[in-house]
């Protein structure tokens, strides 16, 4: 991704620690990044902010999105419910690369109580660099499209 590239990023909680870690080292590589919230540790309720930023992705407004709470599960399966947007939950570098090779996720989610900060960087940094791979890949995302497309018919 070029240092032109909008990144949203947005977390509950018990992601905020670990979100402000993220935007530190996306901001230090020339990337812009919006932060969706949340803005302090009080509580929200994370479907709210997994929601706004996946709309925002799904209508262009930002090239990828980094989600974060407490697992990385509930903000991938609330995104995951905005039609268009592939959410991927990682707590690895491979599966982060994988998620955006093989099935071109635009969010990836982390869970702040399951993985550390020099983690999250690597996780992050890893996903960053990984493009859709299209290939054999290509069928079956197109496949994930046209489910998706059939259940909100």
């Amino acid at each position: 991704m070029s240092a032109n590239s909008a990144i949203a990023i947005g977390c509950d909680e018990a992601g905020f620690a670990l979100k402000q870690i993220i935007i530190e080292h996306l901001e230090s590589q020339g990337l812009t990044v919006s932060d969706y919230g949340c803005h302090s540790t009080d509580p929200v309720d994370y479907p709210d902010v997994a929601e706004r930023l996946a709309r925002d992705i799904a209508a262009h407004k930002s090239d990828r999105g980094i989600l974060i709470c407490g697992t990385g599960i509930g903000m991938a399966i609330a995104a995951n419910k905005v039609p268009g947007v592939y959410a991927a939950q990682a707590h690895d570098t491979f599966s982060a690369v994988r998620a955006r090779k093989s099935n071109n996720a635009q969010v990836i989610t982390l869970g702040a109580r399951v993985i550390g900060p020099e983690l999250a960087k690597q996780i992050i940094t890893h996903w960053m660099q990984s493009e859709f791979a299209g290939g054999n890949s290509a069928r079956k995302v197109d496949k994930i499209a046209q489910i998706e497309k059939t259940a909100t018919e």
